[in-house]
């Protein structure tokens, strides 16, 4: 069983494995007081010679790794995270608008169309007590205000209820939408004509999305399911799930909400990796993990 160690004995580990504290041992032990031992090693690892492969890990560093290297990423990391952050909230709050309105407006007369079984499939109207109106749900302040007022309402209406789902919950509603003529409508907002590509462009975004939420590393993220090639982007296989294919195909949806947040957003994010682009250790991880070109 493995036991809690005392920054000094961290210090001592990081050294015995090749480390170079160029920073100094002081300065060392104040990043490890801050960020910690256990987060410092997932940007430690593409600098352990066994890297990429988790199997056999000696957590030995390639020859000449120093502590800022790995502190360089971490922040790249994290300057990254607030970026994506950011223009994800500004394409969450858009497709949560476009759904509740063109929805709401097409069938004018159920208020409560997410729950309606003429319109939504059968497992999620099954399902959609126990996974999304529960308990916890009701205790939302604007909701339970709504039953209070209305009593008889088994559901608030659907921009009220909603509002407060999250990115990953109002995409799958959007999945369950039984006819796909609306699917296509809304996904023709964002110049997207296929609904199942709009749909896979929005899963990887509700992916990076919960990565960042959760505070995950990004700079050698890749989504759990492939990119299809569309509209916003043109990849070989090897390039559909990582993250630069979908910081493309983020700016692209933006493109479509506001061409000044997508020029803002590409902005902000050639002027990170710029940052770095005279960094030889770091400017090979941003390209090969990450998957951005320089120009």
């Amino acid at each position: 069983m493995k036991r809690s160690t005392t920054i000094e004995t961290q210090i001592e580990t990081l050294v015995k494995r090749g480390m170079i504290l160029d920073l100094g041992k002081d300065k060392t032990k104040e990043i490890l007081s801050d960020i910690g031992y256990f987060r410092l090693g997932f940007y430690c690892f593409p600098f352990e010679s066994s890297y990429p492969s988790h199997l056999n890990r000696t957590h030995e560093y390639i020859k000449g790794t120093k502590i800022s290297d790995v502190v360089n990423l971490y922040y790249l990391d994290v300057d990254l995270r607030n970026i994506l952050s950011k223009y994800i909230n500004r394409i969450e709050v858009n497709f949560r608008t476009n759904v509740v309105y063109e929805v709401s407006n097409e069938f004018i007369n159920s208020n409560t169309w997410f729950a309606d079984p003429a319109i939504m499939t059968k497992k999620y109207v099954d399902e959609f007590d126990s996974k999304v109106y529960t308990v916890s749900f009701k205790r939302n302040q604007t909701i339970r205000l709504h039953h209070l007022k209305y009593i008889n309402d088994k559901y608030a209406p659907a921009w009220k209820t909603l509002e407060f789902l999250t990115f990953g919950g109002i995409l799958t509603m959007f999945k369950n939408i039984k006819d796909i003529r609306i699917r296509e409508i809304i996904a023709n907002k964002y110049g997207i004509r296929n609904s199942t590509v709009f749909e896979r462009y929005l899963g990887s975004i509700v992916e990076i999305r919960n990565r960042c939420a959760h505070g995950g590393v990004l700079f050698d993220f890749t989504l759990a399911l492939s990119l299809s090639n569309g509209p916003a982007i043109r990849v070989d296989n090897i390039k559909k799930n990582i993250l630069n294919s979908a910081i493309e195909v983020m700016i692209f949806i933006l493109r479509n909400i506001s061409g000044c947040r997508a020029n803002e957003m590409r902005k902000a994010i050639d002027d990170l990796f710029n940052a770095h682009k005279n960094d030889k250790t770091i400017r090979s991880i941003i390209e090969r993990c990450i998957g951005y070109k320089y120009n």
